[in-house]
């Protein structure tokens, strides 16, 4: 997968059923270390099934790619899925300068843009005013950036995530709707020892 540098274009674009992305994701990588963006991330990834090896933020905004970092550098045998919202993305982008100094290979970055602040109101977010993440995370040094506008390229993303040879970021245009939430589990604890225990650890 090349990098590209192309502008997002919105005007007269339904944009990819995020629920049904996200599902087949993480379908496509079941060997995957996930860790969640706060908010619809977290949903769309608990509906998509639940399991020991997914990490839910339900705060800390802007942290998703930076737990991502540290989890992927603890753990460089394991392919990490990074699955967030531009949002939450746009707060962290400082993040993505230190990815692209780290340059972990297993890390792999997924941001579910709507255009749109779901959280707070759907209010427009600044990649419908022009910021374009793709551009920033190449200037960072990400070797792998990618638009995804359809379902159809999600094999060729899945193959890129297998294969390993990132950092990588994908920035998928989804639809600006607000779904049914599903909520993951909110009790923190329990959470991060369900992972630990994924990966071998003892509680703590």
């Amino acid at each position: 997968m090349s990098q590209t540098t192309t502008t997002p274009q919105r005007k007269g674009q339904h944009g990819i059923d995020r629920r049904a992305f996200v599902k087949q994701l993480i379908d496509a990588s079941p060997g995957a270390l996930i860790v969640t963006g706060l908010g619809s991330a977290s949903y769309d990834v608990y509906a998509a099934g639940d399991r020991d090896e997914n990490f839910y933020l339900w705060g800390a905004m802007g942290g998703a790619a930076a737990v991502g970092l540290g989890l992927a550098l603890a753990q460089p045998g394991r392919n990490v899925i990074v699955i967030t919202g531009d949002g939450e993305q746009l707060m962290g982008m400082g993040a993505l300068a230190t990815i692209g100094a780290q340059q972990p290979a297993n890390l792999n970055i997924v941001v579910l843009d709507n255009g749109h602040f779901g959280e707070t109101g759907m209010q427009r977010s600044h990649t419908s005013l022009g910021t374009d993440l793709g551009s920033v995370a190449g200037g960072c040094g990400i070797r792998k950036v990618s638009s995804i506008r359809s379902l159809e390229q999600l094999p060729a993303l899945a193959h890129d995530i297998a294969a390993a040879s990132g950092p990588l970021l994908a920035q998928v245009f989804v639809q600006a709707d607000e779904l049914p939430r599903a909520l993951p589990p909110r009790d923190g604890v329990y959470v991060k020892n369900r992972f630990r225990a994924a990966l071998g650890f003892a509680p703590m």
